[in-house]
């Protein structure tokens, strides 16, 4: 294996980390900024909803903007505003300096999201074998390591302002040193190396019309699936306090549980793929998590919700990275745009989520709105047949000849 694509591989999981890091420097310190800006719960709600909508406007533009100048040039930059745009929420003063300093932060972060994910793509596609799964597991990183930095700085007597800057100067450098090691254009199918889709686990080529129409609905099934994710971050510690009741310290460890199979999980789907390929990984791993979800659902032992939230992250934590490369491989020629479809549409599941199951408890017991996720679960396992790939198909085949 080549020294450069090694480096391009750790540079990969460099920026994934630097991602998590800034997003997790925000939301560490959202009560801070909350108290400073001097707004209410339902105020930071809304402003809330600005970040997500500049996240996507950022996805959207990021990709087709690799495609044309490369992850090598747009990554870099897309890290060196987003490291830079995080002292903006904390010097906000008002609603308005924090809606508009949201919006510029999420739209900074999408950008870097995308980048990141279609080089991730063009990694993979240079390997021959699945490892997007893997670097989605390093993001949860980024997020842990700004919890841990915000406390030591708390610990020493730094305020937010000084907390926030020091991250996102740390970020802008790193995004700058680890530019050199991205792999230097946006890579065709031809120059990427000899991975083929049987390889990394993703499907043939398609005509225009069939492939767009396949990206959308890779998009569809992202969106569903993050839906369900961003369900579980807002409202499993809650579903135990509120519906078991569970003590507040007990209930944390709900999020704790899926969070820590979510990574588990990410960190061992690159030898599931590898092994069965990633429609089953796609299809066993929504079955698992709609087990899991309906276990929290109708469980009335707290011991079952646990077990419930661990089966849910552990099935769920490799359905998005398949269907993030998938998206990039379909047309290397177009994988920031793919890949900008499918996680923008995603984010918009995420943001929905938490929202959907709060308007649904207005009907009926928290719990039992969980069947929607079991419902969203069991139908992404039921088109996963969209990952087909011909190595797939190829004991359908054979057992149809045997038959003839």
């Amino acid at each position: 294996m080549e020294p450069s694509l090694r480096a391009a591989r750790v540079a990969t999981y460099v920026y994934f980390v630097l991602c998590g890091t800034l997003m997790g420097a925000w939301v560490v310190h959202i009560p801070a900024v909350e108290e400073r800006v001097g707004v209410s719960h339902a105020t930071l709600g809304g402003l809330l909803v600005l970040l997500g909508l500049g996240a996507f406007a950022g996805m959207q533009v990021a990709g087709p903007l690799t495609d044309r100048l490369g992850a090598r040039v747009v990554a870099p930059a897309s890290g060196v505003l987003c490291g830079a745009a995080l002292l903006l929420p904390a010097l906000a003063e008002t609603p308005w300096t924090l809606a508009g300093a949201l919006l510029v932060f999420g739209f900074c972060n999408g950008c870097v999201d995308v980048s990141m994910n279609a080089h991730a793509v063009h990694v993979e596609k240079a390997y021959g074998r699945p490892v997007m799964s893997g670097f989605h597991a390093t993001f949860s990183v980024g997020g842990v390591l700004a919890a841990l930095v915000a406390a030591g700085a708390a610990s020493v007597g730094l305020g937010p302002v000084a907390s926030m800057a020091a991250m996102g100067a740390a970020g802008v450098v790193v995004a700058l040193v680890t530019a050199g090691s991205l792999l230097p254009t946006s890579p065709t199918a031809e120059s990427t190396g000899s991975g083929s889709p049987e390889e990394t686990g993703t499907s043939p080529g398609l005509t225009p019309g069939g492939a767009k129409g396949r990206i959308w609905l890779l998009a569809v099934l992202a969106l569903m699936v993050m839906l369900c994710e961003g369900a579980a971050n807002d409202w499993s510690a809650l579903h135990l306090k509120d519906v078991l009741g569970a003590p507040a310290g007990t209930a944390a460890f709900a999020y704790g549980t899926f969070a820590a199979a979510m990574t588990t999980g990410r960190l061992l789907a690159d030898r599931l793929v590898a092994r069965f390929g990633s429609m089953a990984v796609l299809r066993h791993g929504a079955a698992t998590a709609a087990v899991g979800i309906t276990l929290v659902a109708l469980g009335p032992w707290m011991w079952a919700a646990f077990a419930g939230w661990a089966l849910f992250g552990l099935g769920l934590s490799g359905t998005v990275p398949q269907l993030f490369s998938a998206a990039g491989h379909a047309d290397p020629a177009a994988a920031g745009a793919n890949v900008s479809r499918v996680a923008g549409l995603g984010y918009v599941g995420m943001l929905a989520g938490p929202a959907v199951i709060g308007w649904l408890t207005h009907l009926v017991p928290l719990n039992h709105t969980f069947v929607l996720l079991s419902l969203l679960c069991v139908a992404t396992a039921a088109a996963a047949g969209i990952l087909r790939t011909d190595s797939d198909r190829a004991p359908h085949d054979e057992l149809a000849s045997a038959g003839r």
